[in-house]
Parts: C-alpha cells; sequence; structure tokens
C-alpha cells in the first residue's frame, strides 16, 4: 500500500529546518510513504534537494504563532497550514499533519475538512506513554466546556483510533474522575457515567482517578478539554522536573556521578519512555479527515514519529472505524 501525507512545511518553533528534515528521515526510513510538503518553496527546495518522494507545493503564506486562529485561516488561504488540510479533504493526501498554532490547525480543520456525519466537537488526543502500556487522552484542551454528549462521543473517537493505529482489539475506556464509584463528580461527570456505561460500542470499565492515569491502567482516558488540558501539562511538567532532579542529584556528589555512570543506558532508557514524542502527535479526532498535531517545538525525530503515526492510522482504516462507530449513534 502507498500513503500519502500532507506536511506543513512552515509550522512550527524550528520551522522550516526541522520539518524538512523530519520530512527526509521519514522517506528514508519509510519507502512507501510519498510526502507532499507545502511552504515557500523557494525557501525549502534546496533543503530538499534532489530527495526522493517528497513533492513541494508551494504555498506563499505563513500562519503564525501569534495570530487569531479563525482570522489568519479565513484571510491565508494560500497559508501552509491551510492547504496542507485541503489536500486531504480534496483526497490528494490521506493524512494532514502540522506543527503550527493548535488553533489554527483545529479551525482550518472544522472549516476545510469537516466534521464526520454525527459528531458535536472534534477532539485533540494524544497518546502517552503509560507504566503498563500507553493510552490514549482525550480531550486535551479543544473543548474546555462539554456536555455529556461530547465525552461519550470522545470514548467512541478514542476506542476507534486505539484499535485502528495501535492495534488494540478490545480498548477498555475510562472516565476521569475524582473517585472510582458512579456517584463521584461533578453534574457533568455523572451524567456522563451513565451515558458511557448504556453506550455498548466500547468496553467501559468505569472511573479512573487522575492518580492511576499515568500508570496506563487502560486504553483510553475520557476528559472535558478543562481537565485533559491540566492533566497533560501537569504529566508532562512532572515528567521533566523528575528527570532533572534526579540528574542533580546524581551531579551533587562524586559517589553519584559513579552510580550515574554505571546506570548511564538504563537512565536514557527510562527519559525515552517519558518521551511523548515517540508516539507521534496529537490526531484531531472527529474531523472528517485524518489530521494530526505536532508539538510547536517538533524536532526532526518528532515529525517522524508523526509520519510513522499517520502511516499506521492510514493502515489501520482509523477514519472507517470512527465512521463506522458515529453511523450507530
Amino acid at each position: 500500500m502507498a500513503y500519502v501525507i500532507a506536511l506543513d512545511a512552515m509550522g512550527g518553533d524550528d520551522a522550516p529546518e526541522a520539518i524538512v528534515n523530519g520530512a527526509k528521515l521519514a522517506v528514508e526510513k519509510y519507502d512507501d510513504v510519498t510526502l507532499r510538503l507545502h511552504g515557500m518553496a523557494r525557501v525549502i527546495k534546496d533543503m530538499v534537494g534532489s530527495c526522493p518522494r517528497i513533492d513541494i507545493v508551494d504555498a506563499d503564506e505563513v500562519i503564525g504563532m501569534d495570530e487569531a486562529p479563525a482570522m489568519a485561516v479565513r484571510q491565508k488561504e494560500n497559508s501552509s497550514l491551510v492547504k496542507t488540510i485541503i489536500d486531504v479533504r480534496d483526497g490528494l493526501a490521506q493524512a494532514a499533519i502540522s506543527a503550527g498554532s493548535t488553533g489554527a490547525v483545529m479551525f482550518a480543520g472544522m472549516a476545510k475538512a469537516g466534521r464526520v456525519k454525527g459528531i458535536y466537537r472534534p477532539a485533540l488526543a494524544v497518546v502517552l506513554p503509560g507504566r503498563q502500556k500507553p493510552f490514549m487522552l482525550l480531550d486535551c484542551g479543544a473543548n474546555v466546556d462539554c456536555k455529556e454528549e461530547y465525552l461519550n462521543q470522545f470514548a467512541i473517537l478514542g476506542a476507534a483510533y486505539m484499535k485502528g493505529a495501535m492495534g488494540v482489539a478490545d480498548p477498555e475506556v475510562r472516565l476521569v474522575n475524582i473517585g472510582l464509584e458512579k456517584e463521584k463528580g461533578n453534574r457533568l461527570y455523572k451524567a456522563a457515567y451513565e451515558l458511557m456505561a448504556k453506550d455498548g460500542g466500547y468496553r467501559f470499565g468505569g472511573n479512573v482517578e487522575a492518580r492511576e492515569v499515568p500508570d496506563g491502567v487502560c486504553d483510553v482516558v475520557v476528559a472535558d478539554g478543562f481537565d485533559g488540558n491540566l492533566i497533560i501539562k501537569y504529566t508532562e511538567g512532572l515528567s521533566k522536573t523528575l528527570v532533572s532532579m534526579l540528574k542533580s542529584e546524581l551531579m551533587s556528589s562524586f559517589k553519584g556521578k559513579i552510580g550515574g555512570l554505571l546506570i548511564k543506558d538504563s537512565l536514557r532508557g527510562f527519559k525515552s519512555r517519558l518521551d511523548p514524542d515517540v508516539y507521534g502527535g496529537a490526531p484531531l479526532l472527529g474531523l472528517d479527515g485524518l489530521v494530526i498535531k505536532a508539538h510547536g517545538n517538533a524536532r526532526p525525530e518528532t515529525i517522524l514519529s508523526c509520519v510513522r503515526q499517520a502511516r499506521e492510522a492510514i493502515k489501520g482504516d482509523v477514519m472507517g472505524l470512527v465512521k463506522k462507530a458515529c453511523e450507530k449513534e
């Protein structure tokens, strides 16, 4: 199977260099992938050079991180970000990847690709490393004010993604809450629990407390965008802090330095397990097309992971599974 993926070359803190270099890593690793690289041709042409299976699509506008998303998308139709998503809408690519403004990617996805029929709100989802296994958390910030119907649909979308892209045969879904009992939580979470327990389209395992989330006790963790965003940002900050604290302790004494040398390889493996970039970017689930949001500070390796992620999602027919699941709603 051949995979065609659209890539926004101008989005991200270190664009276009990091994006182009990541694209080159991707086509070197996957000989069945062709990338449609959207950006200012005069800027990226020499960077790409004669690298095979990277087609440059000229886009002479760039949406900055500090621009108002809705206005920027409307006014900059020829921007690399917008044209990348239009590729998916028009069937020129099977997936789109951008490290640009999250708001602009979300708005462009809604305006240009549209939503899957029956979906109220697309969700920003991310696969995170867990002690037992990786898991998906959604919503991570796209919808801070939700209804119980939204949370139920997030569960449907997350289960479909984990089944198609991550190969989990029967994903278990849980609702993040302040306790395990179904009576716990505010009005929204109590109502969502009842709805999710009755849905039947996925395996619902009840509530999960925030302290259990990093353990990877289930495959999909559902939250509204406010709580989900707090969880992911705290988790990312805590992992960086723990690594930094451990490094400082090891470097504080001669014995620590010797011990650090002895466990150097293990520490490197530990650090890599905490890196969410290993699993790629954050898919915007619920859009009528596969759109992946990479970190704004994406490195070449991040783009490589995002291409792998898109490839696996296409191969696993994530969009087909999402649409099939939504037909039952």
